[in-house]
């Protein structure tokens, strides 16, 4: 029986699904987008859910499959996601773990490496329009597209950099983004990649989010230090929650523990 329900469309829900699978641990694997499904492996032991899902929906999906325990390894800004997860695991009653994606290696969470930090894509929207006036490069994502549309000449300024999703690009163009102004491409992108994206296009600056190594963070810190671009880099909200790794050991110890209530 499935008793354990992942929520992913991330490098982690990924690699928790690889994981299940090798352990012969049956679990469901809910995912955003085709995009996120693409990126999984089928197989018997993993049950692919695709498509948003708000907080009843989940809760309603939890109570039919009698889920014992829901693991959210949703991207670190997922933060309307990891809010719907666990409203609907509160409600069912169930065992909520929360994967976090780690960043305290990175010497920038302490505040002394190479960029500057806001709380916010809005504070940096108010940041570029007050103190910049070159181009830049956009790397956060299409969610949030439609906020860089109030930057000051932003049709000119901006190059958007997002997943070459059904739709995206035809999207970037009807909120005012030059079509020759997008980078459709699937990351993490390479330091000599960002380097080539940073110079094709002039960048004074480029915003990312804090990522962590996964998401290519790293990679876009040393090619803005080689090109002199400034970096602007989104703080990720706070959170607990537990590792991939001692993630995997509490799945097993999970499984463990159904496969004893169904032999006595």
């Amino acid at each position: 029986m499935n008793r354990i329900l992942i929520f992913g469309g991330t490098t982690e829900g990924r690699l928790l699904a690889e994981f299940c699978d090798k352990n012969g641990i049956n679990a469901f694997v809910s995912v955003a987008t085709g995009y996120g499904e693409s990126l999984l492996h089928k197989s018997d032991c993993i049950n692919i859910i695709s498509g948003r899902k708000n907080a009843e929906e989940i809760l309603s999906f939890i109570l039919e499959k009698k889920i014992a325990m829901v693991v959210d390894a949703t991207h670190p800004f997922a933060i309307e996601a990891s809010k719907n997860i666990k409203e609907a695991c509160g409600k069912a009653k169930v065992k909520y773990l929360r994967v976090l994606r780690d960043s305290e290696k990175n010497a920038c969470n302490s505040g002394n490496c190479y960029g500057i930090y806001f709380d916010s894509v809005y504070s940096v929207i108010e940041y570029l329009n007050k103190h910049t006036d070159g181009n830049i490069l956009i790397t956060t994502g299409s969610k949030e597209l439609d906020l860089y549309c109030t930057i000051t000449n932003y049709s000119e300024r901006c190059v958007v950099r997002v997943l070459p999703s059904e739709g995206i690009e035809e999207r970037c163009v009807s909120l005012g983004f030059k079509h020759e102004n997008i980078i459709a491409g699937k990351g993490p992108f390479s330091d000599s990649q960002n380097i080539r994206h940073i110079r094709q296009y002039s960048a004074a600056y480029l915003v990312t989010k804090d990522s962590g190594a996964t998401g290519g963070f790293d990679e876009k810190i040393a090619a803005a230090q080689t090109c002199g671009t400034e970096l602007l880099i989104i703080r990720r909200p706070a959170e607990i929650g537990v590792s991939l790794e001692e993630a995997e050991k509490i799945i097993v110890a999970e499984n463990n523990d159904e496969q004893i209530r169904k032999e006595n």
